[in-house]
């Protein structure tokens, strides 16, 4: 039977595990390394992916031997296990590997298949975002919530392109819808740090499709704990393993749900 652990137990290794990771990217970010492509074009992975995703198993392996991971680059492991963890060594690899400093370690953490606790590190910006399921979601220590913007129009958006396009969806024709009306639009390139912001009040609204769930677990606690709503486009709780998302604060969920819908359609 596999030990229980407590939250203060795995939260002390993850937030190991994501600052020692994030403190290694910082370490070969803008240096020469290798750079290799996966399906998709310009879905790159590099040597810092593989080498950071490494490292993170082995702390959490040093303290649980017999925890599971979902990975990026390594795959799954010990998928029956009751613990979880839900790893992107580098969100935002291709900033990564053109020296932007919008990038970052993802880490969310399952128990019984339900998110516990999820740590975002940015190193180049200093920025650790955390929260504890039930216990509100931070920034550096410091609560964090989503806007109480109310007004669409004025609504700050920010969204991302997968690099294999669902077959329903057009997400180059949902963006131009948004942007035909004048919203003020946002990509990234990282969808951790845009759940992350949504949850920080910085951007109002994120909305992607295709998604991975090391790309979005440790974010989507961390919005959720932050006060935003988590759904899919036809109003479903949001799930590691969907495939579309949106989130933002409760004032303009239903718009905005309205409005990707008609998009979609129109």
């Amino acid at each position: 039977m596999m030990t229980t652990h407590s939250n203060s137990e795995l939260k002390s290794v993850l937030m190991q595990a994501v600052q020692s990771a994030g403190d290694f990217i910082l370490s070969k970010f803008k240096t020469t390394f290798k750079v290799d492509h996966k399906d998709g074009i310009n879905n790159l992975v590099t040597e810092v992916d593989t080498a950071s995703e490494l490292l993170i198993i082995n702390i959490i392996k040093k303290h649980f031997p017999d925890h599971g991971f979902i990975g990026e680059e390594y795959g799954d492991a010990n998928m029956e296990a009751t613990y979880k963890w839900v790893i992107d060594p580098i969100d935002g690899t291709v900033n990564f590997a053109h020296g932007v400093p919008l990038c970052c370690v993802s880490i969310g953490v399952l128990y019984q298949d339900e998110l516990i606790l999820g740590a975002v590190y940015n190193p180049m910006m200093q920025e650790l975002f955390f929260a504890e399921k039930g216990k509100g979601a931070f920034l550096n220590d410091q609560a964090i919530v989503v806007s109480k913007h109310a007004v669409l129009e004025k609504a700050f958006l920010v969204t991302g392109f997968p690099y294999n396009f669902p077959e329903d969806v057009d997400p180059v024709k949902v963006f131009a819808y948004f942007a035909q009306r004048k919203y003020p639009l946002r990509r990234l390139g990282s969808a951790a740090l845009d759940l992350c912001w949504v949850a920080a009040g910085r951007f109002d609204a994120f909305w992607e499709y295709n998604l991975q769930p090391w790309d979005i677990a440790a974010g989507m606690l961390i919005a959720q704990e932050a006060g935003a709503i988590c759904t899919t486009f036809d109003g479903s709780p949001l799930e590691i393993y969907s495939k579309q998302l949106l989130v933002s604060n409760s004032h303009l969920h239903q718009a905005l749900l309205n409005e990707i819908n008609v998009a979609i359609q129109s």
